[in-house]
């Protein structure tokens, strides 16, 4: 469970007759993750794509292509078919030219459309005018220039030209149509009249080619642009048909397409000669022996199947070679497979045997990680990190065992939790993929926020609901009433405990892992040394040495915590000096094998002080259901201000807690909105309000505060004592059907 899935590296070494055969059942099998040859093996070369793949990979790229154009999707596939080749051949190029057409012929009524309605843009301005667009343009005398600008800076530009004799302006709001006369022999055109106001800020506009009033010139273009529209829509509806008709069609070709390009270009992950080729990759080890039955029984010719490493552990994280020595190979077997020759680390060449029993790519083992059901969603949040490398424990579990935990104890409420898992619920049932995880994972967050919410007294979004079942009293506390306040400082002890109890871990697993990787001596420089720190420090920070120089709620929080059950003064003084010496050994042990480090010898108790967010955001979170609550309804102290806190729910019951108040039995905090007298109707339909957003807001922001805190812990303080990540997803060589079968 802490350690991935044990991988296999294997080889299937053949004649070349076979190799439609073996990819076949491979392929089928779906267990094989294939390792590219790298080229490192004198007298081998990488394989090539088998014949008919350029034609599938063309004939993928067109289907691809068609359901972009129908926008298909997976929830268009329908039932699963066989898909025949012979048909698919028939049927696709008759498809594509259809629809290939139809989409022409929609691109091209939309460019259409597009410059029409540009047009009418464009015609909008001269309307302004009331002039008929033939009136606008040739003539011999005159020059004519429409454009849009401020006409007294045209006509004062205008009249101070020497080109222009004389000069009429029609306008129609901002638009204006300029008729110049030229002075002299100048030409009487538009060109006249722009460089007559080239110092003038104008827009000029291109007159349309129409002899129409720019009213009925839109009102044909208006007409024509409908026309354009309806013929589209007779070919997107015609479109939909044929999606509606051949998306099952599509989706389960795409996906016999896709399953055959990838048999065919299988063998370029091949190690081959003219004969002869090994495949090698990485499958489970528990698959070992279905993988090889299958491969023998389903291919009849010369095939050597060979589990040549079993990766373990350790080496730096690189697989080691567990496995016996193999068997000679049988040269008898089949004239087509050919030993080679390649390269030993040393450099000597060294004989490539036809049974698999060197390795042709030295890879590092593919990750699947292996954790029960229960904890597997909460892979999501380690991936969030990065996949664990082959060599490193995975921590999902143990994720899966603190986060809830941490969750629920800075939330603590049973309303609250209820709200959660069932938020978690929907996401289970209505979403996939990291979504659905995470539903998974607010399911667990909200349990637990329900068990902490009896814990801490049976708490229902802020309110104490033990005396709604007859309980007089209550013996745990968040921390928040007067009354109360030592269990604030209990639960920061208590924050305190579990990140030493947390990070031990994430040290102890270090000290496994660098021994397993490395050595024992590279286990207690880089892992003990941070262990004795750790608990050496806070040894002597528990103990009774130097006792009164601590404060007192270190030592009271554990029988506050326990309800007296264990009376806690102190470790003893030798035991905080033994913790003391401990330290030092591990300062002077990381001082040797990593002095860089030991800049950071007081970080175990900078680490554990960090824990102290968990008992914040407990706090923060009740105090602000607290806040919410005393707003809606109001509250009082009892035992005169120095007991809990009490919420008030009835103008009745508020008159009592006055008439207390009064004679110094209890303080009254607030009247609340909901039940004084001076609100009325409008106060409890506000109080109601400020409770049900008020919750809302805690409940988002129990999500953000808990939750990243939660995630911060698990990342910063845990991951980083033993966590890298960097590992390689397992990519078996295979396919699973959405849309085809193979059953008849």
């Amino acid at each position: 469970m802490l350690r991935p899935e044990q991988m296999s590296k294997v080889s299937v070494t053949g004649s070349k007759r076979v190799v439609d055969d073996v990819i076949e059942a491979i392929h089928s099998l779906h267990l094989l993750d294939l390792s590219d040859y790298d080229d490192s093996w004198e007298s081998f070369e990488g394989g090539r794509s088998l014949e008919g793949a350029k034609a599938i990979n063309e004939q993928l790229v067109t289907v691809r292509a068609l359901e972009s154009t129908l926008d298909i999707d997976a929830e268009d596939g329908g039932q699963t078919r066989i898909v025949d080749r012979e048909e698919l051949n028939a049927e696709l190029p008759t498809l594509r030219d259809r629809i290939n057409e139809l989409d022409d012929r929609r691109s091209e009524l939309n460019t259409q459309i597009r410059e029409v309605e540009e047009e009418i843009e464009s015609v909008a301005p001269f309307a302004e005018l009331g002039v008929d667009l033939d009136l606008l343009s040739g003539y011999d005398s005159l020059g004519v220039l429409v454009g849009q600008g401020d006409r007294s800076a045209i006509e004062a530009e205008l009249d101070g030209s020497e080109t222009i004799n004389r000069f009429e302006i029609f306008s129609g709001g901002n638009t204006h149509a300029i008729f110049g006369q030229p002075a002299g022999e100048e030409t009487a055109d538009s060109e006249l009249i722009a460089d007559a106001l080239v110092g003038v800020e104008f827009t000029t506009l291109s007159v349309p080619d129409a002899d129409d009033s720019p009213a009925a010139y839109v009102a044909e273009l208006e007409e024509q642009k409908e026309s354009l529209e309806t013929e589209r829509e007779e070919v997107e509806s015609e479109l939909e048909s044929i999606k509606a008709d051949s998306a099952g069609f599509l989706l389960a070709a795409e996906e016999y397409l896709t399953i055959e390009a990838q048999k065919k270009e299988a063998p370029l992950s091949f190690a081959t000669t003219e004969n002869a080729f090994i495949a090698e990759g990485w499958i489970p080890t528990e698959a070992y022996d279905r993988f090889e039955s299958t491969l023998t029984s389903e291919v009849e010719g010369p095939l050597e199947i060979q589990e040549i490493k079993r990766a373990d552990y350790n080496a730096s994280g690189h697989a080691e070679v567990e496995h016996d020595e193999p068997d000679e190979p049988d040269t008898t077997a089949d004239a087509d497979t050919e030993p080679a020759a390649a390269e030993t680390e040393s450099g000597e060449p060294q004989k490539a045997r036809a049974d698999g029993g060197v390795v042709t790519t030295d890879d590092e083992p593919p990750v699947v990680q292996s954790n029960p059901g229960v904890a597997r969603p909460f892979e999501a949040l380690t991936k969030a990190v990065s996949r664990p490398k082959y060599s490193e424990f995975d921590p999902t579990l143990l994720v899966f065992l603190t986060f809830p935990l941490m969750f629920g104890f800075m939330i603590g409420d049973i309303g609250y939790g209820v709200l959660y898992a069932g938020i978690g619920v929907y996401m289970y049932t209505k979403l996939d993929g990291v979504m659905q995880e995470m539903g998974a994972v607010a399911i667990w967050a909200g349990l637990f926020t329900i068990l902490f919410g009896i814990y801490y007294g049976i708490d229902l979004f802020g309110y104490h609901a033990y005396p709604w079942l007859g309980i007089e009293s209550w013996p745990i506390s968040k921390g928040l009433s007067p009354g109360a306040s030592e269990w604030a400082l209990a639960w920061l002890v208590a924050s305190a405990l579990f990140g030493i109890l947390h990070l031990n871990i994430g040290y102890a697993l270090s000290f496994v892992s660098n021994y397993q990787l490395h050595d024992l001596k590279h286990a207690i420089y880089e892992s003990a040394s941070w262990l004795l720190l750790l608990n050496g420090l806070w040894a002597w920070i528990f103990s009774q040495h130097v006792r009164g120089q601590k404060p007192d709620f270190i030592f009271d929080s554990i029988g506050v915590i326990t309800l007296g059950a264990i009376p806690f003064e102190g470790l003893p003084a030798s035991v905080g000096i033994a913790g003391l010496v401990a330290a030092g050994l591990g300062a002077a042990l990381l001082a040797i094998g990593e002095p860089t480090e030991l800049a950071e010898v007081l970080s175990p108790i900078v680490n554990v002080v960090s824990y102290a967010r968990i008992m914040a955001v407990l706090l923060a979170k009740g105090g602000m259901a607290l806040a919410v609550n005393l707003l809606a309804f109001g509250a009082y102290i009892d035992q005169g201000g120095e007991g809990s806190f009490n919420f008030i729910f009835t103008p009745s019951a508020l008159e009592t807690v006055q008439q207390r108040a009064d004679a110094g039995e209890v303080q009254l905090v607030f009247e609340g909105m909901t039940t004084s007298p001076e609100f009325t109707a409008l106060g409890i339909v506000a109080g109601i309000l400020v409770a049900i957003v008020g919750h809302i807001v805690v409940l988002l922001l129990g999500i953000t505060a808990a939750g990243i805190q939660g995630v911060r812990l698990e990342y910063v303080e845990f991951f980083n004592k033993f966590y890298e990540g960097g590992g390689r997803p397992y990519n078996p060589f295979g396919y699973d059907r959405n849309y085809t079968t193979t059953d008849d």
